[in-house]
């Protein structure tokens, strides 16, 4: 082993913690130039009987708070976790948040939060090996009102002939998608973005952020060699996190880390695999339920249990099953 995983929450957070290093990938990520970043304190009780959130990396760049995770494997509670690590980066704000007096009467004034001065927050969590069941290299959510939504999944007003109607409905989604009085715009300005590593390095399509997720995923083959990474070498800041998980710095205590890390989570793997295998199992059975139900035959159905995911997906687009 050359390098260490960085795919792997301690040498995550040893590379991200300097400025350079995040200030880089995250212009890379966004296509922006950033002027100056301020790291924030990633560490944090909540309240009396939370145990401390940790957050892997979190900063403030032009006006926006943003927060890196990190996560390997397929964990089934990513989505509501990071939507309340999401949100606790706004509440956050509130330590160092200005007051403001609100007049009440002649004699009488009230002080208060001056929530004019939040942020938004976006939330980039990396991760390794689950896809979320989507092909392209990220997928962004953010708060719109729901008659956009509505719009795009309305099937009667695609049906619709008459051109003029949907552009009606068009104008009055938009109508509102741009309403920014009394700065309603700042919950579109919030977001959550899912970044697959293992789309990212399969896709061909050239993107500045590529080879980020290209070098850890190279770390990850636990034989990688110097040669692996000869065409990041020549990058300086490719080079600085190379120097950082390099083998030549780590410890006895980072080789046990890594293989206690190992162990631990192939083990996990396993366990939720074999969790998913029972899940899929019922699932395929539930599919070849409905075929009957549609009037397909033994033969075009064919046993459930062996159809392969992209199959298994086709199958419920075309009935429409959740």
């Amino acid at each position: 082993m050359y390098l260490a995983p960085l795919n792997y929450d301690r040498y995550f957070k040893k590379v991200f913690k300097e400025t350079e290093i995040a200030k880089k990938f995250l212009e890379d990520f966004f296509d922006i130039t950033i002027e100056s970043i301020e790291l924030l304190t990633h560490k944090h009780k909540i309240t009396d009987d939370s145990v401390a959130v940790e957050f892997d990396f979190r900063c403030k760049i032009k006006g926006h708070h943003i927060i890196i995770d990190m996560q390997q494997w397929y964990k089934p509670d990513i989505v509501n976790r990071f939507y309340v690590y999401h949100t606790i980066n706004s509440a956050l704000q509130l330590e160092e948040m200005p007051n403001k007096n609100i007049f009440i009467n002649e004699d009488v004034t009230k002080e208060t939060k001056d929530y004019t001065k939040l942020q938004p927050v976006i939330t980039l969590i990396w991760l390794v090996d689950d896809t979320l069941n989507f092909t392209e290299d990220y997928v962004a959510y953010n708060m719109t009102p729901e008659i956009v939504s509505d719009f795009i999944s309305n099937e009667k007003l695609w049906l619709e002939k008459d051109i003029q109607k949907i552009i009606k409905e068009r104008e009055i989604a938009i109508n509102q998608l741009n309403n920014d009085t009394k700065n309603l715009s700042f919950l579109q300005k919030n977001r959550l973005i899912w970044a697959f590593q293992k789309n990212i390095v399969k896709n061909e399509k050239f993107t500045k952020y590529k080879a980020w997720f290209e070098l850890a995923e190279k770390t990850r083959n636990k034989l990688n060699s110097k040669s692996d990474f000869i065409q990041f070498e020549q990058d300086k800041i490719f080079a600085e996190i190379i120097r950082r998980i390099s083998k030549e710095v780590l410890t006895d205590e980072d080789v046990k880390y890594i293989e206690n890390y190992d162990n631990f989570w192939e083990g996990v793997k396993r366990y939720e695999e074999g969790i998913r295998n029972e899940v899929n199992m019922e699932r395929d059975k539930e599919i070849v339920k409905k075929f009957i139900k549609k009037g397909y035959s033994n033969e075009m159905i064919k046993d459930g249990v062996d159809w392969t995911d992209n199959e298994i997906d086709a199958l419920r687009k075309s009935l429409r099953i959740n």
